[in-house]
């Protein structure tokens, strides 16, 4: 062989397809940890809440029960309402939260500081310290009295209202410690927009509302779509601030009935289950009807 001469190096071929079995191979834990600690209970929790309490066979008496149940129906009702005006309000004031904060002002990261605090607070911690605040004599009508805008005799009883307005002080209790999750979202949406479209806009005669139409908002649907799903399977799965509050019952909601019949009903772990099952179905369509309206799935469908 001369040193004119070239030489081709061919790739070693295997008989074996590695390059197409190494991604099955390395998703396989992936896959097997889903079907054991979630597929494999899901299926197990579906099977039970179809049989009776006691004994053995096939029964649609758990969910005929729930059914013809008033609470259950309230329970459907409350927790529509709270999904519905949580997750518009939180997403309101998290987008403007975001929108001001994004702007970059003097004093605009202890703005975001003290805003994410809530997010940090356990739901537990969360319930306890608004159920004191709450209470007659609590920290909240003891604020009022110090400010001067109520008198000794003019206490507020908050937790005696009608079950419209509990459930519109949950909704202003969980927008407290929500609304910095969707506005940390949003805000870094908002962040990875590039400036020069946002000037483009500005340059071309856009006011700032057209601006925020039709530039900032179809570059930030994807962060907007992230928030609001989440944020909605979250508001369909509320109980513990309502019980900490208010106990169970007070103000029904679906997963709350579901603690409800197996922590505090003796020998109902089967109507439980049903429960559970109604629960993640419910969590299942709303979320996809969701993804569907707001046009997730149609990436998906061009590719």
């Amino acid at each position: 062989m001369t040193l004119n001469q070239s030489v081709t190096l061919e790739p070693h071929k295997s008989g074996f397809p590695w390059k197409k079995v190494i991604p099955y191979i390395l998703i396989a834990p992936t896959v097997i940890y889903y079907i054991i600690f979630w597929i494999r209970p899901v299926l197990t929790s579906i099977i039970q809440s179809f049989t009776p309490e006691i004994g053995t066979g096939f029964t649609v008496e758990n969910y005929s029960r729930i059914f013809n149940d008033p609470v259950f129906w309230q329970a459907v009702v409350n927790t529509g309402i709270f999904v519905i005006i949580s997750v518009t309000l939180e997403f309101v004031v998290a987008f403007g939260l975001a929108l001001i904060i994004n702007k970059k002002f003097k004093g605009s990261s202890l703005l975001l500081a003290i805003a994410l605090i809530p997010m940090a607070l356990p739901p537990v911690a969360v319930g306890a310290m608004w159920s004191s605040g709450f209470a007659t004599y609590g920290w909240l009508n003891s604020l009022l009295m110090s400010m001067g805008l109520i008198g000794e005799g003019e206490k507020i009883l908050f937790l005696a209202g009608s079950d419209f307005q509990s459930l519109m002080l949950i909704i202003i209790i969980d927008a407290w410690q929500v609304i910095p999750f969707m506005m940390t979202i949003l805000l870094a949406g908002l962040q990875g927009i590039p400036k020069e479209s946002i000037e483009a806009g500005y340059v071309f005669g856009g006011t700032r509302f057209k601006v925020l139409r039709k530039i900032t908002m179809p570059m930030l649907k994807p962060s907007i779509q992230t928030a609001l799903i989440l944020r909605i399977i979250s508001a369909i799965q509320v109980w513990l601030i309502i019980v900490l509050i208010f106990g169970f019952r007070r103000i029904p909601v679906l997963l709350e009935e579901v603690v409800f019949f197996q922590e505090q009903v003796q020998n109902e772990y089967k109507l439980a289950l049903a429960y559970s099952v109604i629960v993640a179905l419910v969590v299942s369509v709303v979320a996809v009807f969701y993804l569907k309206v707001s046009g997730a799935f149609k990436g998906d469908e061009e590719q």
